[in-house]
């Protein structure tokens, strides 16, 4: 049984796709709507949510926006997008982040339940064993590098700054466009030795190249990228901008490359069955500089010894300033234990905020929302957003009790769009409506 949530401004709309979902005769156990992407966020945080089926233009918090959000939150929801625009630059961006159809208004009944059953199909299509995987692999994929002098140079390149020069003419010989001038790298580390396994290195090699295909298949043509073998069983991918699509700001580049992230993860656990760790460095100008993004990357990865439940490490989360060339766990540790005081006396102060997001916390407290989303669940036991509502529902209860304010007014002060959402929100944490708690 799934349970669907539906996002979007205009209440008729929401209604009536819930009603053509309902009648459908679907394995659909919940249906929830929300009139915002703040509303549609706290469903996210609060409910069991298989699929998101959202407007892509919602007033404060567009569908992208409320996208982004969501992969956070709960990256294995699945999402559709309705739209009243048929922008190819929207269905791109949507794409990217992973919709799985992208529909236009007015939405066609027929159109809309297929889509819906295929996400829920491939949702319960059955996982390969890993015997099956690596004999398809050996069938399908060949076993030598694809463009071995390539891979060669690009690995030399991020790893000999001495020989940098030499090595970026030898790789503009070979056909590999370099010109940046800004220049970020992820690595993705195969765990073949996870849950009692022991992958043979032949079959490895197979396993960088399927790794190697989910890569290409992942960025395609909307990145410039050159992806390539590395040492210790890895996958490193050189990303590129030039002056006109990197824009002013790294911050977006650097959630976008998270996204990535967080897909090439998702895509390897699901697709090979292996457990992987994603290293993401900072964003840099310059040739010069490769070498540097190779370091942080391995940096990065070295942060999964203290956190073996996480799989996704942004070099620029950590002040290695105030660790050692080598930092041991108690070193990790006290810096970990800084950033989430840190947020919680910022939460504290903002929580009654209207449109807090765990963007805007991130950002504030320099950590990217998705290290500060799982830092915060390991060290408090609840995730961020339950703790806002908790603080909020607090205050709310308080109000109710200590003061005169009707229910739109205590609404207002703790940071809900609407006293009907914040309703809804009440009820399900105490048990019983606002009024019910003032009687």
């Amino acid at each position: 049984m799934y349970n669907i949530l539906i996002a979007d401004d205009e209440p008729l709309i929401c209604r009536g796709l819930a009603n053509l979902l309902e009648s459908s005769g679907l394995n659909i156990e919940n249906i929830y709507t929300a009139h915002n992407g703040y509303e549609a966020l706290d469903y996210l945080k609060m409910e069991s949510i298989d699929l998101l089926v959202t407007d892509i233009q919602m007033g404060a918090m567009s569908g992208i926006e409320l996208m982004q959000q969501a992969k956070i939150v709960k990256p294995w929801v699945q999402v559709i997008v309705i739209s009243a625009h048929e922008t190819f630059q929207y269905a791109q961006l949507a794409m990217r982040l992973g919709a799985r159809d992208y529909l236009i208004k007015p939405i066609n009944s027929e159109q809309l339940l297929n889509s819906v059953r295929h996400v829920l199909l491939h949702m319960d299509r059955p996982e390969q064993n890993q015997a099956e995987l690596i004999a398809d692999l050996r069938e399908h994929f060949r076993m030598e590098q694809p463009q071995p002098q390539r891979m060669e140079t690009l690995d030399r390149l991020v790893n000999e700054p001495e020989s940098a020069r030499e090595l970026l003419r030898t790789a503009r010989e070979q056909g590999v466009d370099l010109n940046g001038p800004y220049f970020a790298m992820l690595k993705i580390r195969l765990d073949c030795e996870s849950e009692g396994r022991s992958v043979a290195d032949k079959d490895v090699v197979l396993l960088q190249y399927a790794v190697l295909n989910i890569v290409n298949e992942l960025l395609d043509k909307d990145w410039s990228h050159h992806s390539f073998y590395s040492a210790n069983r890895d996958v490193s991918i050189i990303v590129q901008w030039d002056e006109a699509s990197y824009g002013g700001s790294s911050s977006d580049k650097i959630n976008q490359l998270e996204m990535i992230g967080r897909s090439l993860h998702f895509n390897i656990r699901k697709y090979l069955g292996f457990q992987c760790v994603v290293g993401i460095s900072q964003i840099l100008k310059g040739h010069e500089f490769l070498s540097e993004l190779n370091d942080q990357v391995g940096k990065a990865i070295v942060w999964n010894r203290q956190h073996r439940d996480h799989h996704l490490f942004f070099y620029g989360d950590f002040k290695w300033e105030l660790t050692t060339e080598d930092p041991t766990d108690e070193e990790l540790a006290a810096q970990n234990n800084l950033i989430v005081e840190k947020v919680k006396e910022y939460v504290l102060a903002n929580y009654a905020q209207k449109g807090l997001t765990l963007n805007e916390v991130a950002q504030r407290n320099h950590v990217s929302p998705n290290y500060l989303s799982y830092l915060f669940k390991k060290y408090m036991g609840i995730n961020l957003w339950e703790y806002v509502i908790k603080l909020r529902m607090e205050e709310s209860k308080r109000l109710i009790q200590k003061t005169d304010l009707r229910r739109y007014e205590i609404s207002e002060r703790v940071g809900y769009e609407s006293p009907e959402h914040f309703s809804k929100i009440f009820k399900k944490y105490f048990g019983m409506s606002p009024s019910e708690m003032k009687k």
